[in-house]
């Protein structure tokens, strides 16, 4: 059996945010690859990674614990300098997309908005198993959504509950910086964060490595 790299996620300490205790032996910040480091540092240097960090950072400051995300999200595209913001929804979640543009062009921005399902391709055509069908024979098409709001030049893009992988995709295809409003999540009301919450309790299960999960 290979031996478990730790990392990050096997940290209790988190002292590389507060550096007021010791690190643990595995730490990455006291083991870093200055190489790695100075490489991404310099990626700053860049006008629009510098102005995303510098933004994104004072809206984190003046928001903390006071604005939800959809008020952070208009602050944060109104510092930027964004004016048209497109808006890749599921279908399920047309109604909540609808109101989300509301909100955003009562303040100002231009919104457009492209739907999974639009294009309407079959599931068969880019091979999925048939089992598929039977939530509906039309494909979710992401890099689809991506490429019609990449033609639209968009500022700023926003994924409100596109399914896992489909999500993925537009974010590999968008042209426009991507945040994310709502993660999909059918059967906890998208919060997808509660089953980590209840991980010790009721989605114990979840530590399981069983079959249902294959």
């Amino acid at each position: 059996m290979t031996e478990k790299k730790l990392s990050c996620i096997d940290c209790a300490v988190t002292n590389c945010n507060n550096m007021d205790g010791a690190y643990p032996d595995f730490c990455l910040t006291t083991h870093m690859d200055e190489a790695v480091l100075a490489d991404a540092m310099q990626c700053y240097g860049n006008e629009e990674e510098r102005k995303v960090s510098q933004v994104s950072a004072s809206v984190e400051h003046d928001g903390y614990c006071e604005w939800c995300r959809v008020e952070e999200l208009i602050v944060f595209a109104r510092r930027m300098g964004y004016k048209k913001l497109g808006i890749a929804t599921c279908v399920g979640l047309i109604s909540e997309s609808r109101k989300l543009a509301q909100i955003l062009r009562n303040h100002g921005f231009e919104v457009y908005g492209v739907a999974c399902k639009c294009g309407t391709q079959r599931k068969d055509s880019v091979g999925c198993d048939p089992s598929c069908n039977e939530l509906g024979v039309n494909m979710c098409n992401p890099v689809l959504q991506a490429k019609l709001l990449n033609a639209e030049k968009t500022d700023f893009n926003i994924v409100m509950g596109l399914c896992v992988g489909h999500d993925s995709l537009f974010y590999k295809h968008s042209d426009a910086l991507v945040t994310t409003l709502v993660a999909k999540d059918r059967v906890l009301g998208h919060n997808p964060a509660a089953a980590l919450y209840q991980a010790d309790f009721y989605y114990r299960k979840l530590k399981e490595d069983s079959d249902e999960l294959k």
